[in-house]
């Protein structure tokens, strides 16, 4: 082969190794573009479980059936690119890094797009990671800003408060809503106005012990067709003491404020520094009655009852659903 015949063979070479890349780099660009559209904004799409790894679905799947009022110090986790302002997501894939053969990661800029498709190039355009794993020789999103193991995070920390404030529910419908007139079920209402962690901790570096001041309701219900109609139920407000024991949270203590005359020195002496914030709970009826409407749709929903209304004696029965 003569010299001129092999630099042409090279070139060709060469250019066929050009194309193969550019080829493989377009397409990574239009799968990244693709998955793209499964990126959740307010809801996971059911779709979208084709088109992420079992685990980070898995994840999400349970953070988006997390109570919704128990997620909005962390709202965040609800909308990945857009917010509350009515956008849309406009997405660029800027350059996509094949970290090895399964592993890849997207550079994206997002725009928040107005329905006329004007945007703030100031305010409304943001940067993101797309993480991409093939699987099956598929590719999928593994995770998105590195938010997989915030959600994880968050989610540990609810479980932990869920096991407390079910504690103290077990509590006040055996040891407090025992003594009203009894009826079908016992639902009781947790406002919780602060919570303090003992300083001892367990073997699993969690706290053991911690003291939960709350603005804490029992009503006892009696389900007639579709409606909870409350036979009794009463206000105790106070400081529940719980401590781990083997494991398992119990509630050791409760000290409740006092009835009549004695009301507000007692609140004040139990509440301290948090008192002005469970004055203000206790005070409104309007805040009452909207975390008892909540509380009583999660209790329905876990325990799967044809129910749709709540009614207090000689007053009109208040729908569950808006």
């Amino acid at each position: 082969m003569t010299y001129k015949s092999f630099l042409l063979a090279a070139l060709v070479v060469c250019g066929i190794s050009f194309s193969s890349c550019n080829k493989a780099d377009e397409d990574l660009n239009s799968i990244a573009y693709e998955l793209c559209q499964y990126i959740p904004d307010h809801q996971l799409l059911e779709r979208s479980k084709d088109f992420m790894t079992s685990d980070f679905y898995a994840v999400l799947d349970t953070m988006f059936n997390l109570p919704e009022h128990e997620a909005m110090d962390h709202e965040w986790l609800y909308y990945f690119v857009t917010g509350n302002g009515g956008t849309i997501a406009d997405y660029t894939v800027d350059t996509v890094e094949l970290k090895d053969k399964t592993h890849a990661v997207a550079l994206l800029t997002v725009r928040q797009k107005w329905d006329d498709g004007s945007f703030s190039p100031e305010e409304d355009t943001e940067e993101h990671k797309l993480y991409m794993e093939k699987v099956g020789g598929k590719w999928l999103i593994s995770d998105f800003d590195e938010h997989k193991q915030d959600c994880i995070h968050y989610i540990a920390i609810w479980r932990q408060e869920e096991a407390l404030r079910q504690t103290m529910r077990d509590y006040l419908v055996k040891e407090i809503g025992s003594g009203y007139q009894q009826g079908d079920i016992s639902i009781p209402v947790l406002m919780i106005v602060a919570n303090e962690e003992g300083d001892d901790s367990d073997e699993n570096d969690e706290p053991s012990s911690c003291k939960c001041y709350g603005d804490f309701w029992v009503f006892n219900y009696n389900i007639v067709g579709d409606t909870l109609k409350t036979v009794s139920g009463g206000n105790h407000s106070g400081c529940m003491y719980v401590e781990k024991n083997g494991g398992k949270l119990q509630v050791t203590r409760f000290e409740q404020t006092e009835d009549g005359a004695g009301n507000v020195a007692s609140a004040r002496r139990i509440f301290g520094e948090h008192y002005d914030v469970f004055q203000y709970m206790h005070g409104s009826d309007d805040l009452r009655e909207a975390v008892r409407r909540e509380q009583l749709q999660q209790y329905i929903q876990q325990h799967q009852l044809d129910v749709k209304y709540y009614q207090d004696f000689g007053w009109d029965a208040v729908p569950l659903e808006d």
